[in-house]
């Protein structure tokens, strides 16, 4: 009995030994059978090129996920960590909404939407602080309040008196403006504010005054802009799931203010439809998003000295673990420049820089952060 009890003991496992053999087997295995398909990408063969019909306007078709150009001839030398990234799709997806920016004088509120999904949000922001709407230009993206002195919610947003009451026949009359733009990135819409005074005991002109008359605004000026503009994000915020679409809002959308310019196939170019400051506060920007190192920068001259090497050409291998983090090296020079109205923003390798990374590489990888 003792005996027949440890042999039931025995079989009694071995059903589980062997089946965890097995499952390592099949998992150890399996391994094998995953196919590494990373380095197709060197020897893939080139596609034909689209062809666009005669009247097509060039311009405005470019590569949606461009793809890094390679010669054949050099393909050996590719390896996986060269094979270039797709570009990020969710960079669409601002990482904060309703964002008041600033620069030079100027404040807008950034919202991460189309300016047809704007409109109707914006024109019911004003009907509640009491303004109303007295002109309006959904083309030109523009809106102009009534009269603020006659309401108590509108008098304390625009910083007037505290009561209503106060607003006699001498008092300067107040309006607000709102003028809502396609923005700088892609699906993006900007709004800035102003508000507008008449002469003390003046009547206000019955039209749509012209945005182009603004003028840089004082301290206090830009202070109440910005505290508009906050309270406008707030608003918005609350109210995405209700957003409606204005049909006559969509006309605003233009051509977009940043665009790749291309010879042969390859970037030779950015434009930006901009001023001068915005312009390069938009190619920081983008460098420093793009993990781009600026390593020596000229505003007034218009270039930046930046780091343009490969992951590879900065990883200093095994011997990183004894000595310090390397400092950025000047590969590429990023030039800002003022053309027949227009910003153009060109790149330049440094003859001290042999690496892989040329020009056309910098100027596409910053469009995808500009645009």
């Amino acid at each position: 009995m003792p005996v027949l009890s440890g042999t039931r003991k025995f079989f009694a496992f071995r059903p589980t030994v062997l089946a965890s053999g097995l499952l390592l087997a099949v998992a150890t295995a399996g391994c094998s059978f995953v196919d590494d398909r990373s380095e197709r990408y060197v020897d893939a063969k080139e596609g034909d090129a689209l062809t666009l019909p005669e009247t097509a306007d060039t311009s405005r078709f470019n590569e949606v996920m461009p793809i890094r150009r390679i010669n054949p001839a050099d393909a050996s030398k590719m390896y996986t960590s060269d094979i270039p990234q797709p570009p990020d799709m969710t960079s669409e997806i601002l990482e904060e909404n309703y964002v008041v920016e600033e620069l030079d004088g100027r404040a807008w509120l950034l919202v991460n939407d189309v300016p047809g999904r704007i409109w109707p949000a914006v024109t019911g922001y004003m009907n509640e602080q009491g303004l109303g709407v007295a002109y309006d230009n959904p083309q030109l993206g523009m809106l102009q309040s009534d009269v603020a002195n006659f309401s108590m919610r509108a008098r304390a947003l625009l910083e007037l008196s505290s009561a209503p009451t106060e607003a006699t026949t001498a008092e300067p009359r107040a309006v607000l403006q709102v003028r809502i733009a396609p923005g700088v990135r892609r699906k993006t819409t900007e709004i800035q504010v102003r508000k507008l005074t008449s002469e003390e005991g003046g009547s206000w002109p019955a039209e749509l005054i012209s945005w182009r008359g603004a003028t840089d605004p004082s301290t206090e000026e830009l202070s109440l802009q910005k505290r508009v503009l906050a309270d406008l994000g707030e608003f918005l915020k609350a109210r995405e799931e209700s957003k409606s679409f204005s049909r006559a809002a969509s006309g605003m959308v233009s051509k977009p203010l940043v665009k790749l310019v291309s010879e042969d196939d390859r970037a030779k170019a950015i434009s930006m439809d901009l001023d001068y400051g915005r312009a390069w506060a938009e190619v920081n920007r983008a460098l420093t998003e793009s993990d781009i190192a600026i390593v020596d920068l000229n505003r007034s001259e218009g270039w930046l000295f930046v780091d343009f090497r490969s992951a590879d050409e900065r990883d200093p291998g095994w011997f990183s673990w004894f000595s310090d983090k390397e400092k950025p090296r000047h590969t590429h020079t990023v030039t800002v420049d003022e053309l027949d109205g227009l910003v153009q923003v060109t790149a330049e390798t440094a003859e001290s820089y042999t690496g892989v990374q040329g020009d056309e590489d910098l100027l596409t990888q910053l469009f995808n952060y500009l645009y």
